[in-house]
């Protein structure tokens, strides 16, 4: 079903925010998301790049009604805190990319989750994107609505070409909205910069008929960058009610240390604004149905991946020709 249950960024931004006083209540929280499951072989086989003080985590959103039910990934984007350059960035990974998974022959990206789940995941991704993954956070679509109505919405500019789509997901992600605060349903009305709450903000992120699966990503980052600025500016008494309502949604391999030491080191970067990144380039890329795999991007792998590897560890923003 739906995507961008990535916000784990949104957590990562409020943990660096919560006073010391509370410290031990936040230990003990974060630690209810540690996932032991990840196969260290693979996390650690790869001589894949890597650069020092540049971390890349992979954060993954579900299309299943709960973590445990099986999946595919719904989307996909690598987290960059890079200490070296000082800055944040988002690479959002393209689910319909046509890529190796190892052992089931080539196919579309999002299929890998729901064959190996995140073992193989990262393994086609390091395998086809020649990039050393270490961490990972998965994140279903519940957590998207539960953390935005706990900001009080989520503010994004709608396109009058994106309403008559939007508003046609809002019934069913009203359905799953269990804030019992929601009221009546609501659509969409007009253009225009807006605050959308929890189950306007999804339909927004599943938007994709009317247009491109690149122009839903980028909706995708849109509302991340949103979610960030709303936890920048949450009072310090609704931090428990927003942790207490994301985190049973969320699975990651890092233990509670090594969230907080991330935090601190985007702190010290010290702006929140994510630069970002389409990959494959569209430039670059073919799209269309292709043997038995469905409509998938085939992408030039000597244009694609400089730009990639460019981006993530140099620093070097892509301008598209």
């Amino acid at each position: 079903m739906s995507n961008l249950k990535k916000f784990v960024i949104a957590l990562l931004v409020l943990v660096i925010l919560i006073p010391a006083g509370v410290f031990g209540y936040l230990y003990f929280k974060l630690d209810t998301m540690y996932d032991g499951s990840a196969d260290n072989k693979i996390l650690n086989k790869t001589n894949y790049k890597e650069v020092k003080g540049i971390t890349n985590i992979l954060l993954v959103g579900t299309d299943g009604r709960t973590l445990e039910e099986a999946s595919r990934s719904d989307s996909m984007m690598i987290l960059t805190v890079d200490n070296k350059n000082k800055s944040l960035k988002l690479t959002s990974l393209a689910r319909d990319t046509y890529v190796d998974i190892p052992g089931h022959g080539n196919g579309k990206l999002n299929a890998a989750f729901a064959y190996g789940g995140i073992n193989l995941l990262i393994e086609t991704i390091e395998n086809n994107f020649k990039l050393d993954i270490q961490n990972y956070a998965i994140v279903n679509f519940f957590s998207f609505m539960d953390i935005v109505n706990t900001l009080g919405g989520v503010v994004v500019d709608v396109k009058s070409s994106e309403i008559q789509e939007l508003n046609k997901f809002i019934p069913e992600c009203y359905e799953f909205d269990k804030d019992k605060n929601k009221g009546s349903i609501e659509y969409i009305e007009h253009a225009g910069t807006q605050k959308l709450n929890g189950y306007q903000a999804l339909s927004y992120g599943r938007i994709r008929k009317n247009d491109s699966a690149l122009e839903r990503d980028r909706r995708q980052r849109e509302l991340i960058q949103g979610m960030v600025s709303g936890v920048k500016n949450l009072s310090i008494t609704k931090y428990p009610a927003l942790m207490d309502s994301v985190l049973p949604y969320i699975k990651t391999n890092m233990k509670p240390t090594e969230i907080l030491a991330l935090g601190t080191d985007m702190l010290k970067i010290g702006n929140f604004h994510f630069k970002s990144l389409e990959f494959p380039m569209e430039e670059y890329s073919i799209g269309g149905s292709y043997k038995n795999a469905g409509w998938v991007w085939r992408y030039d792998e000597d244009k694609c991946l400089p730009i990639l590897h460019d981006f993530i560890f140099e620093n070097k923003e892509y301008k598209s020709n």
